[in-house]
This record gives structure tokens, sequence and C-alpha cells, in this order.
């Protein structure tokens, strides 16, 4: 396998995490990338968006960040490379971000 060297912040450091414990990057996998949003009518404009892109979106209301209750995962089946995931996640916040939200991280299965 080999061996990927990462940018030093928060998503390589993840990737590297994950290749030191012996994932295999090179397989394509369901991604779970989460936003944070305020309120229910800033889920429905944000989850539409995604949906309509032929993406799985769940919404629940968790309260883990209790400014922005919402939770939104959007599942993505893509390679978790770091280009890929960065750019996806910056897709996300642009769309977010006007809607008073944010990016919450992301996460995978090993394979």
């Amino acid at each position: 396998m080999k061996l990927v060297h990462f940018p030093d912040d928060e998503n390589g450091n993840v990737l590297r995490g994950m290749q030191e414990d012996g994932d295999d990057l090179s397989q394509p996998r369901d991604i779970d990338f989460t936003v944070v949003l305020p309120n229910s009518d800033a889920v429905q404009e944000f989850g539409s968006r995604f949906y309509n892109l032929g993406l799985q979106v769940k919404a629940k209301k968790s309260g883990t960040v209790s400014e922005l209750p919402w939770d939104v995962t959007v599942t993505v089946n893509m390679l978790p490379s770091y280009e890929d995931i960065t750019a996806f996640e910056h897709k996300l916040e642009m769309v977010a971000k006007p809607l008073g939200g944010r990016n919450d991280g992301w996460g995978c299965f090993q394979v």
C-alpha cells in the first residue's frame, strides 16, 4: 500500500491516522459529512440542495452545538482523498454559511 503524505491540518490529521491504522484509502466508501444549522427552515433549504443532487441527507435535532441544534448529515460515496474531502466540505460550507450554519466534521468506516 502506497503511503500518502497529508497536509498538517484537521483533514490531513484524520486521514494520516486512518492510513496509520491500516485503512486502505484507495477504496471508495460512504463518507458522512455533518453540518450544524440553527433552525428547521435552514435544514429544509440546506438539505434540499444536496438531496436534489441525488445524495443521502438525514437531519435530526441533537443540540450537540447549543446555538446550532440541528445536525444534517450528507453521505457521499467517494475515495477518502484529502482533495475530494476538502473540496466537498467547501461546497457544504458555501451553502451552510448563508443559512447561519457551519461544517461539523466528517467520518467513515475503515476499509
